[in-house]
């Protein structure tokens, strides 16, 4: 056993120097670098509370501003290391059926300095809170699952309206409002520039029901499962109807009961119908099994698009793939720190943000790695 701890210890630190060997160039000077290095075998380290204090503690520095310079004053471009995420995702967790899934999730703040912070609902909170949104990107794939992209949300009136304020923050007269499906299909479009492997796309309710985010992935040719409120009008063939409508017209013999993926209590089942919405459109419904506190049974809606037929345990799985980004969001708060930063600015929300984001990659495929070695091992 000691024999194997240390070959697993010599594996992670193969596994990392290569993780790190992927945008060590993006840090011209060296004091950078070794700052960034540090910055990240912190986020990694079991510490409980990842800010600049105990980072710095971590790397042996007697104050916490040199980790502070890294994320605030250092010169290296946060948006070409995200790049480098991406790639080292796509490089190790990449299947041809993956699925990329868009959401945001909230940074309790406190005051009214940081960058995009308002009063305004988190779903972390589950009610309104002095908060910052990020909206983020997520590949989950049957290798793993990993976040690989990120935007900070910012609020049209309190924010963007208010060039004064946004100086202040450091955030540049040309960025402007973009709604949170906007953000999200910039990440798209970087992602598929990029040469991401993936086949579909999913996500709740605010992007599902948004149409130029629909529209913009069909003309793109991507295929997407999205939830959709019970209110959304859908065409057939007597003209639009409501998706709560047309849950009453499916058979009880069309219902099938499937796994949309194992959870922390096994498989989620649920039952499925599949009904036609117009060309290359279908509305799938989820059922429970149970009834709730009402005594019904809770519905719930996803647009589906694609341009030829697929079999219901697909669509099932792709609905099913929006909790990749609910258990990346727990494991990259609770493990690398997403949440720990405590920065004002713009930029420097970036940098922590993407650091954290390649700790928690990292972690995503030493998991596949270990599992892989595993595997191998039980049948040697």
């Amino acid at each position: 056993m000691a024999a194997l701890r240390i070959l697993d210890l010599d594996a992670w630190r193969a596994g990392f120097d290569d993780l790190f060997a992927r945008f060590a160039g993006r840090f011209v000077q060296v004091q950078t670098r070794r700052r960034s290095r540090a910055y990240l075998l912190g986020l990694l380290s079991r510490t409980e509370r990842k800010n600049g204090w105990t980072l710095a503690e971590q790397a042996g520095d007697a104050t916490p501003d040199g980790m502070q310079r890294l994320l605030n004053h250092a010169a290296w471009d946060a948006d070409k290391v995200r790049d480098d995420l991406r790639g080292y995702v796509a490089d190790h967790l990449g299947h041809e059926q993956a699925v990329l899934v868009a959401d945001e999730t909230g940074f309790l703040k406190k005051g009214v300095k940081s960058a995009g912070v308002q009063r305004q609902y988190s779903g972390t909170a589950g009610r309104i809170e002095n908060c910052q949104l990020g909206v983020f990107l997520v590949y989950a794939s049957a290798h793993g699952r990993a976040l690989i992209d990120r935007e900070l949300y910012l609020p049209q009136f309190s924010w963007c309206a208010d060039r004064d304020r946004c100086r202040e923050a450091e955030i540049d007269d040309e960025v402007e409002f973009a709604t949170k499906p906007e953000l999200a299909r910039l990440m798209l479009e970087r992602a598929v520039d990029g040469g991401v492997p993936f086949s579909w796309f999913t996500a709740d309710e605010a992007y599902g029901q948004n149409p130029g985010l629909r529209s913009w992935l069909e003309q793109r040719g991507i295929a997407y499962v999205m939830a959709i409120p019970c209110k959304q009008e859908l065409p057939t063939a007597a003209g639009k109807r409501r998706a709560d409508t047309l849950v009453r017209l499916v058979p009880k013999s069309a219902w099938q009961r499937r796994s949309c993926g194992d959870g922390a209590k096994g498989p989620r089942l649920y039952d499925w119908a599949l009904v036609d919405a117009g060309e290359h459109h279908s509305l799938l419904i989820r059922r429970s099994l149970t009834l709730n506190t009402k005594g019904i049974r809770e519905l719930a809606y996803f647009l589906c698009h694609t341009t030829n037929p697929v079999p219901l345990d697909v669509l099932v799985r792709v609905a099913g793939s929006r909790w990749a980004v609910e258990e990346c969001f727990q494991a990259a708060k609770n493990e690398v720190g997403l949440d720990h930063y405590q920065v004002r600015k713009y930029g420097a929300w970036y940098r922590h943000i993407t650091l954290a984001m390649l700790a928690h990659a990292f972690l995503a495929v030493t998991a596949k790695t270990e599992k892989g070695a595993l595997q191998t091992a039980m049948t040697a």
